[in-house]
């Protein structure tokens, strides 16, 4: 590695790719149904690496009548697991938690590749925080009676996942409903299938009773025929607020259990005595972590006036440093945008936020020829009216706003349809708390952003959704 004689000059590194040897992707995969993996019968498609645009398989779509078969297989299994005590679910939370810990390298390695995030991401963020929540809910399974929500299981959950974190988010979901003795059958994004099929292959490795886990594949209408499938007892999901709506419609009138974690608008709140260093890194890992595929992402930066220009000044020197390109590279810090449509859209909102007369920056950023790129930007000169600061982009696009006082900081951060989560980053303890109580978010992290623990509870307000998923909160989703 060599570097310049400016103090200021980034290392130059060299490639540390991570080997694919150790993926076996098959040229085509099946739905799991009843403990096996079986043809769809609708239009197969096709899933590829947004990286490369490379075609990576070919992924069975299920329709109406494989919904079904999945439902029914959900149902009969729900007789013996709802049945079966405590105890003995948790000993196959326990050894699905394990195998996950022992296959991480492969499960990290095949995330990468069908999503497009850095490997270093969802080899020490993701797989690491999926095993702990399999562990987390094992340790339930047999405690349920101390939780406070009941003891008995809802039935079949439907569970429909998004393509942003697709092994996390089925986690999430499969973890606490198993262990209150529920059924699944879950829909993974129709971009992002090969790590939920994966989790089948390890559903069979752990001789989870067939019928417990079901997996099918697909696109909307898969997701629409399982969510208004007459036999689900529940529906879970996480994704759009348009989609989370249409949802809700689906389900109103009948007696269907449903928790809604949708889009957000986080602001991240930087007041005149905050670790301004510090903040910066909170404010980069906020928004560009993971692309800014993220629904917490702190995509709105409230920053004290005092101090703006300093604050903007470290968070572009900082941005020079983050390095785009193959999230197959242990050196790279973003990885490649989803999909060809997720990307058109990042494009359209920056340029509506160019229209409305913000001012883009983007660090200087060699893209690769192939694949979905998109570099790092901050908008300044960004006031509540404009679309880029009230739309979510779900990119690595970052409003900046400022303001003078805290009372005009809680009034700017929760003028928002949404109120999934926010940041407040100050030196005060007493101000931390004062203005954590006055905001509307499901999550406020104090002097960090985006820090995700099995324990803790996680979800929204308004347009961001409702009810809550991880510790203790989660299982009541799960129960009557």
């Amino acid at each position: 590695m060599t570097t310049s004689a400016d103090p200021r000059a980034t290392f130059d590194y060299a490639p540390a790719p991570e080997s694919r040897a150790i993926v076996d992707i098959k040229p085509s995969y099946g739905l799991f149904i009843n403990g096996e993996f079986v043809d769809g019968h609708g239009k197969a498609f096709k899933t590829v690496n947004p990286a490369s645009e490379e075609v990576l398989a070919e992924i069975a779509e299920a329709d109406d009548n494989d919904v079904d078969l999945a439902v029914k297989a959900a149902r009969r299994a729900h007789r013996g697991w709802s049945r079966m005590p405590g105890a003995e679910r948790a000993k196959y939370l326990y050894r699905i938690a394990r195998i996950i810990a022992e296959r991480s390298r492969e499960l990290a390695v095949l995330e990468s590749i069908d999503n497009g995030k850095p490997i270093r991401e969802s080899r020490d963020v993701d797989v690491p925080i999926v095993s702990a929540h399999f562990f987390y809910y094992a340790g339930w399974a047999d405690k349920l009676k101390y939780a406070g929500y009941g003891e008995q299981s809802l039935g079949v959950a439907a569970q429909v996942i998004p393509w942003n974190f697709p092994l996390l988010m089925l986690a999430w979901k499969i973890a606490p409903a198993l262990a209150c003795g529920n059924t699944v059958v879950l829909k993974p994004a129709e971009t992002t299938p090969l790590t939920a099929l994966l989790f089948a292959e390890i559903c069979q490795q752990a001789d989870l009773p067939p019928g417990v886990v079901n997996i099918v594949t697909g696109a909307g209408g898969t997701g629409q025929a399982l969510v208004g499938h007459p036999d689900v007892d529940k529906v879970a999901f996480t994704g759009s607020t348009e989609v989370g709506k249409a949802i809700a419609r689906t389900v109103a009138g009948t007696d269907k259990r449903v928790t809604l974690e949708l889009g957000g608008k986080a602001a991240n709140i930087v007041f005149d005595d905050a670790p301004l260093d510090q903040a910066v890194e909170g404010i980069v890992n906020g928004i560009f972590f993971n692309q800014g595929h993220v629904c917490c992402a702190g995509s709105r930066l409230l920053v004290q006036e005092s101090v703006a220009d300093d604050v903007l000044h470290r968070l572009k020197r900082r941005m020079a440093t983050l390095r785009v390109g193959d999230p197959l590279d242990k050196n790279t810090d973003i990885g490649a945008i989803n999909s060809a449509e997720q990307l058109a859209r990042i494009r359209e909102l920056s340029a509506v936020g160019d229209a409305e007369g913000a001012e883009r920056w983007s660090p200087p950023c060699d893209l690769p020829s192939h694949g979905y790129w998109f570099p790092p930007t901050i908008f300044t000169g960004v006031n509540q009216a404009h679309r880029i600061a009230r739309e979510e982009i779900f990119g690595p696009v970052l409003s900046v706003l400022t303001f003078r006082t805290p009372a005009e900081a809680v009034q700017k951060a929760n003028n928002s349809p949404y109120g999934l989560s926010a940041g407040v980053w100050t030196d005060k303890g007493s101000r931390i708390l004062q203005i954590a109580n006055q905001l509307r978010a499901g999550v406020v992290w104090a002097n960090t952003f985006n820090k995700f623990d099995p324990t803790s509870p996680f979800g929204g307000y308004k347009e961001s959704g409702y009810g809550r998923e991880g510790g203790r909160h989660g299982l009541e989703a799960y129960l009557k």
